[in-house]
Parts: structure tokens; C-alpha cells; sequence
């Protein structure tokens, strides 16, 4: 018996224009048609919101709430980050789908280092990431799932091998697991090779590391990342015009 899971940063909805990709126009429903496409038993999404100026958040969340009534046959989790005033107007917050029932759900902060940098003539800081999870259970195998999205240190010209906090804090939660544990998120590492390195260490290993996932920059931002009671049969990344990450899926079974 497998099942399917899909990694994406959807990019609240924003699809690809190669012309002017900042501004390429939003529609959700090109993201809902390409989950919907996939058909997988469990969805792990980043930036599904667009933060708004002075870092409001709006309860109920708008696109998770459409993704909830699209996608009828899935349970979820939602959470955004900590709310901030200082949030920039790119995506945030994490959803868990499952064709399963989720429960003992969970979000831990991942506090970011006080790192200026400038953004349009404008000195910032990076606000805080964040770690969400939650356990189903599929044909009588119970797993723990996890998703996060972490800071993107070479944008601010720095390394998240010197300011690894992040990265420590997300391997500590997987290693408390006993049961077949899963991690899905955008990571957000140039050098990818380091993180998949460091996460095998203990013994977690990534379905796939040799094609880029994000449109931008040749690099493989995007995992699924997996422990020693999960196999992976099948992997594929899958190009899509509806957001600046390509969709990451991988068919697994039970060890």
C-alpha cells in the first residue's frame, strides 16, 4: 500500500510571468486545479496568505478557507506566523491537508536572527518562521507530519549554516518522533547539499535533491523530507506556471 504526498509553495496564489515575475497576476483557482490535479493523500502548502501592510492577518484565512471548500475530501491545519508589524508583503502561513482525520496538531515559532538588511531604501529585520504539525492515520499506520518554511538567508547575504537555529530547532522535533515521520517546507537553502547532509545525519533522508524547485534561482529549495519507516517508491518535481516553486510529489509506503 502507498500513498501520495505533495510539497508546495503555492506563493498565495501568484502565478509565473517570466517577463515580470512580481507582478504576475494572482489566481487561486490555478493553484486549487493543480492540487485538485496531483490528487494526493496529503497536501503540505507554504505562503498561502499574502501578508498585508503593517502585518494585519485576516481570520478567517481567505485562501485556506477557499482551499477548504475546493477541496472538500481533506481535512486541515492552518497557522500563521506570529503576527508582526514588520512582515513584508510576500507569503505567509502553513496548511496540513489529509485525506485522513489530523489530529494533535501543533505550530512552533522559529525565532530569526536580527539580521539588517535593506529593502527598497528601507533597513529591515526578518521576522520569525515557523514549524507546524500534526499525526494521521493511513490504513492503520499512524504518522506524524510536519511543514515549515524557513528564512531565506541568502536573500539577506548571509548563511543559514552560520545562523542555523532554524534549521537545529526543526531536526530536534523530528527526532522526538517514534512513529513514521514526514517533513515537508521550502527551506530555503542555496546550498542544499548542506541541509540534506546534516538531516541524514539523523537519519532523515530527502525524496529528492538533483532538480530545482524554484523558478528564480537554479536552486532545490523544496523537500520531503522522511525517517527509516517510510520508503519512497516514486518521486517526481513537476513544473507549474502557478507559482515561482515547481510542486513536489512523492509516492511512499509504510517500512
Amino acid at each position: 500500500m502507498t500513498f501520495k504526498v505533495l510539497q508546495f509553495n503555492m506563493q498565495f496564489g501568484q502565478g509565473w510571468d517570466e517577463a515580470n515575475p512580481d507582478h504576475a497576476p494572482i489566481d487561486l483557482s490555478q493553484t486549487i486545479a493543480e492540487i485538485q490535479r496531483q490528487d494526493a493523500d496529503i497536501v503540505l502548502l507554504q505562503e498561502v496568505e499574502h501578508a498585508l501592510p503593517g502585518g494585519q492577518q485576516i481570520t478567517p484565512p481567505p485562501n485556506y478557507t477557499q482551499l477548504c471548500q475546493a477541496l472538500a475530501g481533506y481535512h486541515g491545519y492552518f497557522s500563521y506566523p506570529k503576527l508582526d508589524k514588520r512582515e513584508l508583503p510576500f507569503g505567509i502561513g502553513l496548511a496540513i491537508l489529509s485525506k485522513t482525520p489530523l489530529y494533535d496538531s501543533f505550530r512552533l515559532e522559529l525565532p530569526s536572527p536580527m539580521i539588517e538588511f535593506d529593502f527598497y531604501g528601507e533597513t529591515k529585520t526578518p521576522t520569525d518562521r515557523l514549524l507546524v504539525g500534526a499525526k494521521t492515520t493511513i490504513e492503520g499506520h499512524e504518522i506524524q507530519l510536519f511543514n515549515t518554511h524557513l528564512l531565506a538567508f541568502f536573500m539577506l547575504k548571509a548563511s543559514s549554516k552560520i545562523h542555523s537555529e532554524q534549521r537545529k530547532m526543526v531536526l530536534e522535533q523530528l527526532k522526538q518522533s517514534r512513529i513514521p515521520t514526514l517533513l515537508g517546507g521550502d527551506f530555503n537553502v542555496s546550498n542544499h547539499s548542506a541541509l540534506v547532509q546534516q538531516y541524514a545525519l539523523e537519519g532523515f533522508r530527502t525524496a529528492q535533491s538533483q532538480v530545482p524547485t524554484w523558478r528564480r534561482m537554479p536552486y532545490v529549495l523544496d523537500h520531503i523530507f522522511f525517517d527509516k519507516q517510510l520508503q519512497v517508491v516514486n518521486q517526481s518535481v513537476i513544473e507549474t506556471m502557478a507559482s515561482d516553486h515547481h510542486m513536489l510529489t512523492a509516492e511512499m509506503k509504510f517500512v
